[in-house]
């Protein structure tokens, strides 16, 4: 009987089910999508209950379309977005909205009602936040933790179990309480080198009393990833799922993480053995993240990490990242006066509307390359929700400077260019930083809807110059997530021996002519040159805020 496992993705927006053999081959796929509430002052907002339910209901459509009986199973794995779960002592949701409604138990990832406690932690200038590239971000969990504290104190006070959201689904399956490394590791500020919490730095933040328990609310067993959980699936989950109770369950990734593990080693058709501390994963999806592996610890400023077993155990990660990637360019295309055109347009060919514009862009060129020449004199800052990565600054925002009054498709084209360059620069940005700290490539491999785009990736490999490859999976984060369930069943003996066995390489993108690196290295000027505009910017407006006592959010 043939073998499958099952990786299970949530997304932002959805939960994703994927089904593969031993070989890595997609058999099926299928989402469901899921609830996100959003509220003034940067609030997101999920349920724990909805997403388990989709999760339910795209393994249970997966299956039905790969045809395979639950039998075959022999292992499942989850990623998820780094959000925070917030439950009660008998597992139930616990509130983290101001509107007082249970099922809101979730803060999402890109939610940063938490830069306030993010500062404050950062003031500590604690030796633990070496380990986060020198600044803790609002998007990771213990500035969220301290905001329920200040904020909602019967929520934090009521609370059993603080889960990310990829251990929340490990949980909910097995009903263990293990952790991944990957997730303490990389947004709870566990020491994984040293294998313990740091004492000194939650009683400096406030947290302290997360102590008392010995850390049960938040890990105090902690696993690498793909480590089988319990005894498997448990009765209700094996139902909830239509598959076998005791179904190994692999200890979880967070969703950029399992792209990486689902991308970078992948074999190449040559069959040269792969040295993965060569190789970046460019994970984008609605944010974008940039990881690299190494040996030895690297301390990047600005880049989170270095992380002991954060994605791949037994090697460090820097992880940097972009808040907003394929949000940045929703957000411009469909604030374009003809966007509904755009799409009606798009619909009527059977493609959606960034398909669509490419293709008219590609049309008109020699090469994808040449198509960067269309944003000559359009330029976007794309940092709608801040700069992750190298600059740590949350309070940045975009700027498109060089819009005229054009409302038509050519005009949606060159925003639409203009926006990957901006995205492409800002990569750039982090690769430098990367190279500056001894954390050097040769390739990039690029996973998530752009992965597709051959106009992305050669806009990408043109500004950092790197060879950017897309995996032959068009699956890579459910493909890392269904490895961590080959890992748990024992089918592979380390999560390496899946990545060498279950993944490869696909197409390259090489760098174009001297001509288009020119061409960008002077638009990167201009991308630094808003850069310090928005900053200088927010500093002479926040003094004549501080002077009048005016909020303008409020």
């Amino acid at each position: 009987m043939r073998q499958a496992f099952i990786g299970v993705d949530v997304g932002t927006s959805s939960a994703r089910a994927g089904v593969f053999d031993e070989k890595g081959t997609l058999l099926a796929t299928a989402r469901h999508p899921i609830t996100v509430w959003h509220e003034a002052g940067s609030v997101v907002e999920q349920s724990s209950s909805e997403i388990w339910a989709a999760c339910a209901a795209s393994v249970c459509a997966a299956m039905a379309e790969a045809a395979v009986p639950p039998s075959a199973v022999k292992g499942i794995g989850f990623d998820a977005t780094c959000s925070l779960v917030v439950l009660d002592a008998g597992a139930n949701p616990l509130t983290v909205s101001t509107s007082g409604e249970a099922r809101r138990n979730i803060i999402v990832w890109m939610d940063h009602r938490a830069i306030a406690e993010a500062r404050l932690v950062n003031d500590t200038h604690d030796d633990v936040l070496r380990y986060v590239g020198g600044s803790i971000s609002p998007e990771m969990e213990i500035p969220k933790l301290l905001w329920l504290k200040r904020h909602l104190p019967s929520t934090y006070r009521s609370a059993g179990h603080f889960f990310d959201l990829a251990d929340y689904l490990s949980f909910r399956a097995t009903g263990s309480t293990a952790r991944s490394i990957c997730t303490l590791a990389c947004k709870w500020n566990f020491l994984a080198h040293e294998r313990r919490w740091s004492e000194r730095y939650f009683e400096r933040i406030g947290l302290g009393d997360l102590a008392s328990d010995s850390y049960a609310k938040i890990g105090n067993e902690v696993v690498a990833p793909g480590t089988p959980l319990g005894i498997g699936l448990n009765k209700s989950a094996a139902h909830d799922l239509g598959l076998l109770e005791g179904t190994p369950v692999g200890a979880s990734l967070i969703d950029a993480h399992a792209g990486g593990v689902g991308t970078i080693g992948g074999r190449e058709k040559s069959g040269d053995s792969v040295d993965i501390r060569r190789r970046l994963a460019y994970i984008m999806g609605t944010s974008a993240c940039i990881m690299a592996t190494t040996s030895e610890p690297r301390f990047v400023p600005g880049v989170w990490g270095p992380y002991y077993s954060g994605m791949v155990p037994g090697f460090w990660l820097n992880e940097g990242g972009q808040s907003a990637a394929g949000a940045a360019i929703d957000h411009l295309i469909k604030s374009h006066p003809v966007y509904n055109e755009a799409v009606a347009a798009a619909h009527a060919g059977g493609m959606e509307v960034l398909e669509f514009l490419e293709r008219r862009i590609v049309s008109r060129v020699q090469n994808p390359g040449e198509a960067a020449l269309f944003a000559r004199d359009i330029h976007v800052l794309p940092e709608f929700l801040g700069n992750r990565s190298p600059f740590a600054d949350p309070d940045s925002r975009a700027i498109v400077a060089g819009m005229d009054l054009d409302a038509d498709i050519g005009s949606m084209e060159r925003l639409f260019v203009a926006g990957l360059c901006g995205l492409a620069y800002g990569l750039a940005d982090v690769v430098e930083a990367f190279r500056s700290h001894g954390v050097d490539s040769d390739l990039m491999v690029i996973s998530g809807g752009a992965g597709r785009s051959s106009l992305v990736r050669q806009i990408m490999a043109d500004t950092t110059a790197l060879t950017v490859a897309v995996p032959q999976t068009q699956e890579p984060v459910l493909l890392g997530a269904a490895m961590l369930g080959a890992v748990a069943g024992n089918v592979y003996g380390s999560i390496g021996e899946a990545m060498g066995s279950m993944s490869a390489i696909g197409c390259l993108s090489e760098k174009t002519a001297p001509g288009m690196a020119d061409f960008h290295r002077i638009k990167r000027e201009v991308h630094g040159l808003m850069r310090k505009l928005d900053r200088e910017s927010r500093d002479a407006m926040h003094r004549i805020g501080l002077t009048a006592g005016v909020d303008a959010k409020n």
